[in-house]
């Protein structure tokens, strides 16, 4: 049997998460779901079982990543892309229910500097010769780096910073260069940094393409049902009410 790799898996949620299986040997749902997704979807995991009786057992990683396992007929239930055109794709391919498909939110980009990292007050401070390291997510993989590349591309900082990059293979991952010493900062999702350490500054939309993400349901899921529950509750208001917490938006905002 094929075995998958995953780039990086959930803490456990209360009633349980943890590895997805080579098949649906355990109880429980199984989501795909973009790394900056982490904290926020841990919530929606806790009140989607709370409510439905159902854990949710989540695989994040790049976005790029997942659809691949998903395309080798991977074990997944749920897919939430951080765009939509890999999930888009997948419907296209037959791989993800095309009722089930839907903009659930839209991600803000933000350059994150841990504490007692050099001084930057602007993404143009990237720039600046003292800065040695930038941490960014691959921008084949994930969307976040690329939107971080076209966000230098705008500024016209792409030729100086570009020198000084460092690719992660998704930005939570990025993230965790900056916070170990192996960047000065990194690019990452404001989700992931809200609540935490280190300081944020978000990036002006206007200067990368809206990151907005889908979801849906995959079509060789033995769970399709409760797969669409949670595809509804996440567009729900708790879901929504959660997400809006971690620094989404409405993707038509």
């Amino acid at each position: 049997m094929r075995a998958f790799h995953v780039v990086l898996v959930a803490l456990l949620l209360p009633p349980g998460c943890g590895r997805p299986p080579a098949g649906h040997t355990a109880a429980g749902l199984h989501v795909a779901a973009a790394a900056n997704l982490t904290n926020a979807f841990a919530e929606i995991g806790k009140a989607f079982a709370s409510q439905s009786g159902t854990r949710v057992i989540y695989s994040f990683g790049a976005t790029s990543q997942l659809t691949q396992q998903i395309e080798n007929g991977a074990p997944f239930d749920v897919f939430a892309a951080a765009d939509v055109e890999h999930v888009d794709e997948l419907v296209r391919r037959g791989l993800v229910l095309p009722e089930t498909r839907a903009v659930y939110a839209r991600g803000v980009l933000t350059l994150w500097i841990p504490n007692g990292a050099a001084a930057i007050g602007s993404v143009e401070d990237l720039a600046r010769p003292q800065l040695k390291t930038v941490a960014i997510a691959k921008p084949e993989l994930a969307p976040y780096g690329r939107a971080a590349v076209e966000t230098l591309q705008s500024l016209n900082l792409w030729s100086a910073v570009q020198p000084k990059v460092v690719y992660a293979q998704n930005i939570l991952m990025a993230k965790q260069y900056a916070a170990s010493g192996n960047a000065d900062a990194a690019f990452t999702a404001l989700s992931l940094v809200i609540g935490g350490t280190g300081r944020g500054i978000q990036v002006d939309e206007h200067l990368h393409k809206p990151i907005d993400q889908a979801i849906g349901v995959v079509r060789n899921s033995h769970e399709a049902e409760r797969g669409r529950t949670y595809v509804q509750f996440v567009l729900g208001r708790e879901g929504q009410e959660i997400l809006i917490r971690f620094g989404y938006r409405s993707p038509s905002k």
